[in-house]
C-alpha cells in the first residue's frame, strides 16, 4: 500500500497531523483536496512542501 500522513507546517516549523492514510491528493485553486482510504475529505489551504513516500509523509506549507 502506498497511504502517506498529511502534515500541516506552520511558519516555525511545527508540524501538525491532519489525515492519515491519505490515497489523493488533488492540487487545485481552492487549496489541496485529501481524501484517505477511509473516504475522509478535507481540502486544506497551502502548498505542497515535500513528499517523503518512503517515509509516509507529506508536508503542506501554511
Amino acid at each position: 500500500m502506498c497511504e502517506a500522513n498529511v502534515y500541516l507546517v506552520n511558519e516555525g516549523g511545527d508540524k501538525t497531523l491532519i489525515m492519515e492514510a491519505v490515497d489523493r491528493i488533488v492540487p487545485g485553486e481552492a487549496g489541496i483536496y485529501i481524501e484517505n482510504i477511509f473516504g475522509e475529505r478535507k481540502t486544506v489551504k497551502g502548498t505542497i512542501k515535500e513528499m517523503a513516500l518512503v517515509d509516509h509523509k507529506i508536508l503542506i506549507q501554511e
